[in-house]
């Protein structure tokens, strides 16, 4: 992905004035936080090819070529390392480093399956690496994915015995702990293997092989001791759904239920991560436990909140002794006593919520997180899939199109993979019962030649899009935005690939969302802010509504625009970061729910092949109700349910 993508900062850990021991005091493995995606793939990326230099200085002068040994790099598959071969390709046709000298050996590959799979981790890594530079075929070692069952064992020794050497090691990590396919429960002295996939495991891959059926139950990969031979090991990791497993390994117990630990052991290894995958350490969740912190009133909002659920009080009870014996000591040393911090943090907290989310027309806003002037504000929501509106700020939305706010939706992809089959062959036999004609049976042999892997039919997909188009057209139509003039389906090119894994972003993507911001000239944009988002879908659409604002930049009416970001239904804001909580009633929650309800193709399903078996709208609902059971806890008043957002500018 190599996103580019990060949230606002406000306060923290000021590292520069303490010691590098005490900061990294918690971590047992040398860990390098940077503030996205691409600036520690820039890192990874100076490293390899700082090792490959070095490595051709030391072995090629006055040696003769044919007996030299090249450099060995083991390289891991899946998400993780997209970026980071992008980035090798672009350098290598830059010329800044040739792979002539090296060779690889690639992590794992499903077992069994054929190279020239799509999904095959040899396809894979062809496609995303191997293919852009200028390695030799000989050098290139990727687990068989073809070798007989009966002769499996012998290769998969033969293969971890090929492995003199690896010089580097590049790994990525899975959100329970895994590298390469060693699950959990792997032993620290694997080597080289056939494993069976867990069932979780297979259930995450299943998008990428159109359902669980179709995915391979096993697969082969290096072992946990073939990995730790490794000269030096750099362990890579991006976004927040990664930021409970980087905890464990990072600072955790090594223990064969978190198989990345035992990388602790190695005496060479960097962890490289994203600011999102770093949020659960301890310098980064609670940095007042580690040194000197800057302390704005944002930042003491969150060390108290944190206090708070710790002490189990709601602000106004905490007391100085909460204070001392839960290492906050440094925030009273700051000019305010503890009484006046509690009343400080309980205002500011107060003041993010409102029921006026486009601001209360000539209302005294110094307290309001949105301006009364001018009303009513012109607002665009961009919405990833055709249903993240409502499933993620639905009452906040109903709540602007209420209050006569001039409100756009833009869905920004077509969602068209997410609809089955079956619903399509439904919808085109309900037209058909209702008179319009009859295009069932060209439908069913659309559905019946498609082909394992490959992307579906052009046809087949349009008709996908036209059915999630007319639920999102239903769902705000349900609560009075028109949407003929009102909402705006982008369908941007980098999803339409008709599979699961999508293209690149570019200038495509882009220019339609700087268009329309032109002719909006919005007041408020809201878009979503997701950094846990499985698929990848949120965090290119996040990147493209960047990159469009980047264009209209210079652009008049931007001055007076502000930008609220949104969650999706993977994850909240913590309360430390909100800067607008918008209360639901009862009432609202259920309008918020039906217009839900509208996307009919995404209804009593499981929604993404997760661990988590709950419907979107059962997600949301309980995400909101628990921030308001947050709010409640913490002194504030009692309301059924809250959406917040967090403000980029």
């Amino acid at each position: 992905m190599n996103t580019k993508y990060s949230l606002p900062k406000d306060g923290g850990l000021i590292g520069a004035s303490a010691p590098r021991d005490i900061i990294h005091r918690y971590e047992k493995i040398r860990t390098q936080v940077y503030e996205n995606e691409y600036l520690g793939v820039q890192h990874v990326a100076d490293t390899i090819v700082k090792m490959i230099r070095r490595y051709e200085e030391t072995h090629y002068t006055n040696r003769i070529y044919e007996e030299t040994q090249p450099f060995v790099l083991g390289l891991t598959t899946g998400r993780t390392p997209v970026g980071l071969y992008r980035e090798l390709a672009e350098r290598h046709r830059r010329g800044e480093v040739s792979f002539a000298n090296v060779a690889v050996y690639s992590l794992d590959e499903f077992y069994p399956i054929r190279s020239t799979e799509q999904q095959s981790r040899n396809y894979r890594i062809h496609e995303e690496f191997l293919n852009h530079i200028d390695i030799l075929p000989e050098n290139i070692h990727i687990p068989d994915g073809t070798v007989p069952e009966d002769r499996i064992s012998e290769y998969c020794a033969s293969y971890d015995h090929a492995i003199r050497k690896i010089d580097l090691m590049v790994l990525g990590v899975g959100e329970d702990g895994q590298i390469g396919f060693n699950e959990p429960g792997s032993y620290g002295r694997s080597r080289t293997r056939l494993v069976q996939l867990t069932y979780n495991t297979r259930k995450i891959q299943s998008e990428a092989f159109f359902g669980l059926d179709n995915t391979p139950k096993m697969a082969i990969t290096m072992g946990i001791d073939t990995i730790l031979r490794a000269e030096r090991i750099v362990l890579m990791a991006w976004g927040e759904e990664k930021a409970r497993i980087v905890q464990r390994v990072v600072e955790g117990q090594i223990t064969d239920q978190v198989p990345a630990s035992h990388l602790q052991a190695h005496p060479d290894i960097e962890v490289v991560i994203d600011e999102n995958a770093a949020g659960l350490l301890t310098r980064e969740q609670t940095p007042w436990l580690v040194g000197p912190c800057e302390w704005t009133p944002k930042f003491t909002r969150k060390a108290v909140v944190w206090l708070c659920r710790r002490a189990k009080k709601p602000i106004l009870k905490l007391t100085y002794r909460d204070y001392l014996e839960n290492s906050l000591g440094e925030l009273l040393e700051q000019g305010r006593s503890y009484d006046q911090i509690n009343i400080d943090v309980f205002n500011d907290l107060q003041h993010t919520i409102t029921g006026w989310p486009g601001g209360k027309p000539a209302a005294d806003d110094s307290t309001r997180p949105v301006a009364s002037h001018p009303y009513p504000k012109r607002a665009v929501i961009f919405s990833p899939h055709p249903d993240d509106d409502v499933i993620s700020m639905g009452g906040t939305f109903i709540r602007l199109v209420q209050q006569h706010h001039d409100v756009h939706v833009a869905y920004q992809t077509s969602g068209n993979v997410a609809v089955r089959d079956d619903v399509v062959l439904q919808n085109i036999d309900t037209a058909r019962e209702m008179g319009f004609g009859s295009r069932i049976d060209h439908v069913r042999s659309l559905i019946a030649g498609k082909r394992k892997g490959e992307p579906e039919p052009r046809e087949l997909l349009d008709l996908k899009a036209a059915i999630r188009r007319a639920e999102a057209r239903a769902a705000v139509r349900s609560f009075g935005l028109d949407p003929d003039t009102n909402a705006h389906f982008l369908d941007l090119p980098f999803y339409e690939t008709g599979g699961i894994k999508k293209g690149q972003l570019s200038d495509g993507d882009i220019a339609p969302i700087a268009a329309l911001l032109r002719e909006i000239r919005p007041h408020q944009i809201y878009a979503a802010g997701d950094l846990s988002d499985p698929h990848g879908t949120h965090r290119t659409c996040m990147e493209a509504v960047l990159a469009a604002i980047e264009v209209v930049r210079g652009d008049d009416w931007l001055r007076d625009c502000h930008m609220w970001l949104y969650r999706g239904a993977w994850q909240e804001w913590d309360l430390g970061m909100v800067d607008m909580a918008v209360p639901l009633s009862p009432d609202e929650q259920l309008m918020k729910r039906h217009a839900i309800y509208r996307h009919l193709s995404q209804k009593d399903i499981v929604p993404f092949p997760g661990s988590d078996s709950r419907e979107f709208w059962q997600r949301a609902e309980e995400r909101t109700q628990h921030t308001a059971r947050l709010y409640d806890e913490l002194g504030m008043a009692e309301y059924q349910a809250i959406e917040v957002f967090v403000k980029m500018f």
